[in-house]
């Protein structure tokens, strides 16, 4: 077997400020399970007010996968890492950074490590083509789901 590490980054756009986005994107609960678009469970366990472990429960295929999360949150730089302990991309880190630019915009700086284990050697560009796959995924699952979600929530008409 061996282990690649996938490296990939990129930037979502929010039309709220930073403060905003970041309280809104590490407000962790049981309720984050709709905002994926697949069926899924999430529980939270708060093990300091800046650390929590998240296990997700998914039917991928309609076998059921739970992945362990550890989110550690750094309030003063708008940011919070989020390390795989279980499930299929286990010791993956991800590293996410609210970005002020303006009092009422802000982006999202996502930085991936995604590990995997496979079954052969891969070369460079099949590892530049899986970490281009990881970051497509992401950044599909921000735009798609997350960002709307985000602007649905904080951009409410007050009628």
């Amino acid at each position: 077997m061996t282990v690649v590490g996938l490296r990939y980054h990129f930037r979502q756009r929010f039309r709220v400020g930073a403060d905003v986005a970041f309280a809104w994107c590490t407000d962790f609960g049981p309720q984050d399970s709709t905002l994926f678009g697949d069926r899924r469970r999430r529980s939270t366990r708060w093990l300091s007010p800046d650390t929590a472990l998240m296990t997700d429960t998914t039917w991928p295929k309609g076998r059921m996968l739970r992945i362990t999360r550890l989110v550690r949150i750094f309030p003063e730089q708008r940011a919070w890492t989020n390390t795989h302990l279980t499930g299929p991309f286990r010791y993956s880190q991800y590293w996410y950074q609210i970005v002020p630019e303006g009092p009422r915009r802000s982006h999202l700086e996502f930085d991936g490590l995604r590990v995997e284990t496979v079954g052969h050697p891969v070369g460079k560009a099949e590892e530049l083509r899986r970490a281009e796959a990881c970051r497509r995924s992401d950044s599909g699952i921000w735009s798609k789901f997350l960002a709307p979600a985000l602007h649905r929530d904080l951009l409410q008409d007050p009628k």
